[in-house]
């Protein structure tokens, strides 16, 4: 039995470049891990490929995104299906916290241990990179830079230690329709070179000032405007819609702001976490024989 931790991660920074002809978008995006993790454990069983999750709402069958990765694996491998896969969930879902996506990357990473396969890294991210454009980062992990449709990860200097709130309102938002707004929109393109430029100097103070977000240009979360005050009011140096949302984190130099704002936010809103950056992807944690 393995066990893996899979981290969430927020977008620092979003752009949409445009749309390629296979339907999917060119990103420019940086990207972080954070300390708020799912718990998967993978085993082998008689036969096939199971799933059980302690959310209630997600799929047990291939309409589950690890469901997938563990198929993909076999695939890739060889090796005759045969998966017993239970997911804790901590990450909320329809979040803009890559959830779903963590999860298949913590499969990819604890079926290569489960099975010995040795996989490269490179080869994890490519098998992972075909059930989800988010899946590679969620394997590699900590502060990356990625384009195109996600498969092109460059590491860039690890965030400097601080505290980040997330702050998730009820009502989800679906990827999906998210892009379908940004195709009818017209989008004001933050200035990803500046982005990116800060990110290679590890400036915290420059990541602060040219984060950006486009989502946040198409998709109407009516409560961002709210948590982004509180989150101000508290102190934040950067508060942001994460992915395509409506989840708003806050970044924060000291826990006594964190935490203060992150009460504050609980008065209004369930699914409120203190959180830390972090420098790993899925990690395994736990390899019983």
């Amino acid at each position: 039995m393995i066990k893996v931790i899979a981290p969430a991660k927020i977008n620092l920074f979003l752009d949409i470049l445009g749309k390629l002809d296979n339907g999917f978008h060119s990103l420019f995006m940086v990207m972080q891990s954070v300390d708020l993790y799912d718990e998967i454990t993978v085993s082998k069983g008689e036969c096939g490929i199971s799933l059980t999750c302690s959310d209630a709402r997600l799929p047990r069958d291939k309409g589950n995104i690890a469901y997938k990765a563990a198929k993909e694996f076999f695939e890739a491998t060889g090796i005759e299906p045969n998966a017993v896969i239970s997911i804790e969930k901590n990450i909320p879902v329809e979040a803009g916290l890559a959830g779903g996506s963590a999860d298949a990357a913590a499969v990819i990473v604890g079926l290569n241990e489960l099975y010995g396969t040795g996989l490269s890294k490179q080869k994890m991210c490519d098998i992972g990179l075909k059930v989800g454009s988010d899946v590679p980062f969620c394997i590699k992990g900590g502060t990356c830079v990625a384009q195109n449709t996600g498969e092109v990860l460059s590491r860039v200097k690890h965030l400097k230690d601080c505290f980040i709130v997330l702050a998730k309102p009820e009502k989800g938002v679906s990827t999906a329709a998210a892009f379908a707004a940004a195709d009818k929109a017209y989008i004001y393109h933050p200035d990803n070179l500046k982005m990116l430029e800060a990110c290679s100097k590890g400036d915290f103070e420059g990541i602060c000032k040219h984060a950006g977000n486009v989502f946040e240009q198409v998709i109407e979360v009516v409560e961002r405007v709210e948590i982004k005050e509180i989150m101000r009011l508290n102190g934040s140096l950067l508060y942001q819609m994460s992915g395509s949302g409506p989840t708003v984190f806050g970044i924060f130099d000291s826990k006594e702001k964190a935490e203060g704002c992150a009460a504050e936010l609980r008065e209004k809103f369930d699914s409120v976490f203190v959180t830390k950056p972090v420098k790993h992807g899925a990690k395994i944690i736990k390899c019983d024989e």
